[in-house]
Parts: structure tokens; sequence; C-alpha cells
């Protein structure tokens, strides 16, 4: 397989559940800036959307969309339970937070990294965000993971798009219970690989 992958960006979550799978894979920085390639061709040949992640199977196909390639990815690996099983209420619940962090998380912060955007809007929006990961703290005192006591693909993705508040000024620090379950997220071997892997740590 072959992941495309900005660094810090949405793709780490898909870098962490490569490292979770214990997949083999191959990374290729995608600049999402300039659209190009290490190799100077054009991204947007390969993915006309030009963002990542972008992933390849081993049989050709592209796959696009984060929570749709982190999905994929543990279905190739039932048995390291990254995602319950189809058809289950678990599962759906699994999607039940991944659709959370991708609609109210994820994009929440688009317009923090958006230039020219008056500061005002700004605070707006980093108090809206901060509700969200209120609400998320809230979930999590009687919980290790976000599903209970299984590690799954939605942990990634939290993890990757809590690790952004630091660059736009949004103090979560004070939110004991999410404090301490990003810890125990970063703290995952595949994690630190992952993100060596991007450059974020050393």
């Amino acid at each position: 397989m072959k992941l495309y992958y900005s660094p810090g960006s949405c793709s780490l979550s898909v870098h962490i559940a490569l490292h979770e799978a214990g997949l083999a894979f191959e990374s290729v920085l995608a600049s999402t800036k300039t659209k190009k390639l290490p190799d100077g061709s054009d991204y947007l040949r390969i993915n006309p959307k030009g963002q990542v992640p972008l992933l390849e199977t081993d049989s050709g196909e592209r796959i696009s969309e984060g929570v749709v390639i982190v999905q994929y990815i543990a279905d190739q690996v039932p048995a390291k339970q990254l995602a319950p099983a189809w058809g289950t209420l678990e599962r759906y619940r699994l999607m039940e937070w991944l659709n959370f962090i991708t609609t109210e998380v994820h994009k929440g912060f688009s317009p923090l990294f958006m230039p020219g955007m008056p500061e005002e809007a700004k605070t707006l929006t980093r108090q809206r965000l901060r509700s969200k990961f209120e609400w998320v703290n809230q979930q999590l005192p009687t919980k290790t993971w976000l599903m209970g006591d299984t590690f799954t693909v939605a942990d990634g993705y939290l993890f990757t798009t809590a690790s952004w508040a630091r660059h736009v000024q949004l103090d979560l620090t004070d939110l004991a219970h999410l404090q301490a379950y990003l810890t125990r997220v970063g703290a995952r071997p595949a994690v630190q690989a992952a993100m060596r892997s991007e450059g974020l740590i050393k």
C-alpha cells in the first residue's frame, strides 16, 4: 500500500492506523500547497481533490477521505480490533465517533488555519471548538479509549485533531480527562512511530 500524506495534517490519523495495524506500506510526501510530489510530478493527477490523505491499495485502487481510509485499514486486520465488525451496534458507535470528529472537530479547525480570517471570527471558532472538546472530556472519566477498553481508529483521529490546538491558541490544558487520554494515546508505540515517520518527534 501507499499513503500520500502531509506532516501533522489529518493524514497522521491514517499513519497511526497503518502502524497500529502492522501493515506494510510506503509513505509519499504530498504537498497540499504546491500539489507536487517529491519527484516533481503533479499530485493532482493522482488525487484531483489535491488533499491528503490518499491511500493506494496493493491492487491499485485509490481511497480518499480519512474516516473511510482508517476503516478500510482496520478491516484488513480484524484481529487487531481497530474497528468493530460490520453490522454490529459497536461499529455504528465507532462511525458515530468518526463522524463527530470529522464534522465537529476537524472541520471546526478550518477557519483558524485560513489566511485573512478576522480575529473576531477566530475567537468565535475557538469558543465553539472548546465546547466540543469539553463534551469529549465529559465522556472520558470511566473510559480508557473512546470506545471503552479497546483502542480504535477513532482514537488516532481525535489525537491528531487535538494536536492542532496548540498551534491556534486553543487552550485545552485544564480538561483533565482529555489530557490524560491524549497522554495515553501519545504513549502508544504505533503512535510514536507514526509521529517519527512524519518528523513530528525525534
